[in-house]
Order: structure tokens, then C-alpha cells, then sequence
């Protein structure tokens, strides 16, 4: 459909970029992915979601090698038996993601999905940030993350999303030129950073 648009979402760790995403997708009447996609992994793979969930965006060393030695590849008939869970998951969400887009317009919020679904021509990809002051409070009121410590565990989150994203993508988290249109949430409200979106998305219409 000509009016069909992907929404991929990456995110600094408390900037919102998981509400963001909730409430774009409200807003464009669409459905929006996030935790779910390990629902579906697991579903998908008879694992236990519990497993899922502790490699999420995490990622190994070992992709590269197992690519190098024609273990899996990326269509509908990978094996991934003997894999690492963080490949065996980044495979499977692959796969998802590409199926989610092919359905119709929707918010994909984290999972390299810019990058697996780069061949798209609908796709728009947009990065949240945010001030680190402001990342704090919401790490410790939302998050329930001890103040003292909330910036350590912010900056390991990140480390850890951009060591999975730079990886898995062979590109740079958090790069401008990745994204279509890049957000300072710090001092917005959820809807206004929405309505920055969709000013973006009737824009590029």
C-alpha cells in the first residue's frame, strides 16, 4: 500500500523511546513491537521466554564465525540449532520483524529493526535521546533504579545496545546519518515528541 509506513525506533536508555513508541503507534492507529517480539521469538521456537529475555538486545561474538561457516542463513529455513540463545534470538527477530513489516504499517521499537528492514523504501527511522539529567529521574522513578548508581547502569545499557546494534548491523548506534530524524526528548512531554513524528511523517508523505 502507498500509505503504508515503518516506524523503527532506536533509544538511549531512559529517554522514553518505549513510550514514545506506544503512543506514536496510538496515534497512527497501527500496532507497536517491543517486548512482544521475544513473545513471538519464543513462540516461534518452543524456548522459554525467560531465556529470551536475559540476551535481549546483548550481543555474542560468535555470529560472524557461524555465518563464516554456513551454519544458518537469514531466510525462513535458517538453523540455528547449534547457536548461541543471542544469535539463535537476533535470528528469529530478524525473521519476525521482516514478517511484521510485510503486514502493513507499525512501530518497531529497538532490535536493529532499521537495519533489517533497510531495503524498504517505507521505512522511517527515527533515534531517541535525551539529556543525561533527565535520564536519571526517569531511571529512578521509573525504572526503580537507585539514584546513585543510575547513570552506571544508563551507560551500561547503551554500551550494550550499541555493542549489539554496531555488530549485528555492521553500523554505528546513535549515528545521525542512520536515522531519518534524531529527537532531544529533554523538556518535551510523549505527545510532543508524537507530534514532532508525525509532523516528520505527513512531511515525507
Amino acid at each position: 500500500m502507498a500509505n503504508e509506513r515503518i516506524i523503527t525506533i532506536a533509544r538511549q536508555f531512559g529517554s522514553g523511546g518505549r513510550e514514545i513508541g506506544e503512543e506514536l503507534a496510538k496515534a497512527l492507529g497501527v500496532k507497536c513491537y517491543d517486548k512482544e517480539l521475544i513473545s513471538l521469538a519464543a513462540k516461534e521456537s518452543g524456548v522459554d521466554p525467560e531465556v529470551f529475555k536475559d540476551v535481549d538486545e546483548k550481543a555474542t561474538n560468535s555470529l560472524l564465525y557461524s555465518l563464516s561457516m554456513g551454519l544458518y542463513s537469514f531466510g525462513n529455513n535458517y538453523r540455528g540449532d547449534s547457536l548461541p540463545v543471542n544469535d539463535k534470538l537476533y535470528l528469529l527477530q530478524h525473521k519476525i520483524i521482516k514478517q511484521i513489516a510485510s503486514e502493513g504499517s507499525c512501530v518497531i521499537v529497538g532490535r536493529c529493526a532499521d537495519y533489517v528492514l533497510r531495503d524498504k523504501k517505507n521505512i522511517v527511522r527515527l533515534f531517541i535521546c535525551a539529556d543525561m539529567d533527565y535520564r536519571i529521574e526517569r531511571a529512578v522513578e521509573l525504572k526503580g533504579v537507585k539514584k546513585a548508581k543510575a547513570a552506571q547502569v544508563i551507560n551500561k545499557t547503551d554500551k550494550s545496545r550499541a555493542n549489539y546494534y554496531n555488530f549485528y548491523s555492521g553500523m554505528k548506534w546513535g549515528d545521525p546519518m542512520n536515522y531519518d530524524l534524531c529527537v532531544n526528548r529533554t523538556g518535551l512531554t510523549t505527545q510532543q515528541v508524537v507530534g514532532v513524528a508525525q509532523g516528520y511523517l505527513n512531511a515525507t508523505r
